[in-house]
């Protein structure tokens, strides 16, 4: 399996990420090309706050979601997540400034790192695949908790993102015996 190359700007990567939340692909990619339909010119921050009131509900855009992407845009606009400088944050600080917004947890902000930016040394260490990989992996019966396998991340540092890849390919690949 290979890497998908990033979306060419940050902003619409977390526009889609808080957009297939929660929904089925099919539904999210559906709101997600009414909603692009919106932005003759391209999507933007400004011109997320620019949109009329009700135009992403008529899109089909679920109110949490609305208030997520408009969170995101203000947020962008007034710098407490500097999209367009994000190469000078260290992972831990622009994490920290993505958790603010509403409908960005730290799993998405995770993968936003990893996907997006290609940074080396994330160890999502809630996400569901990377435990079962770990798990999997090492032959454990139980599966390992998310403090256990921070610790274990210690091993791998600077290039966590790299055991990660691993753990998610061994639950794609490994075959139990039944």
């Amino acid at each position: 399996m290979e890497l998908d190359e990033p979306g060419p700007d940050g902003f619409g990567a977390l526009v889609r990420s808080i957009m297939y939340q929660q929904l089925a692909g099919a539904a999210a990619t559906a709101i997600l090309g009414r909603f692009l339909k919106l932005f003759e010119d391209g999507l933007d921050p400004r011109a997320v706050l620019a949109l009329p009131a009700g135009a992403m509900r008529a899109a089909g855009v679920s109110g949490p979601k609305e208030a997520a992407i408009t969170d995101l845009a203000r947020k962008v606009a007034d710098g407490t997540v500097p999209l367009a400088d994000v190469d000078s944050l260290p992972d831990d600080e622009l994490k920290a400034r993505l958790v603010q917004v509403r409908g960005i947890g730290p799993w998405t902000a995770e993968m936003f790192l990893i996907f997006q930016l290609r940074r080396l040394d994330v160890w999502p260490v809630d996400d569901y695949g990377v435990r079962k990989g770990w798990t999997l992996v090492h032959r454990r019966r139980e599966l390992i908790t998310p403090k256990a396998l921070l610790a274990e991340g210690e091993n791998f540092r600077p290039y966590r993102t790299i055991a990660a890849w691993y753990c998610w390919r061994a639950v794609e690949n490994i075959v139990l015996p039944t």
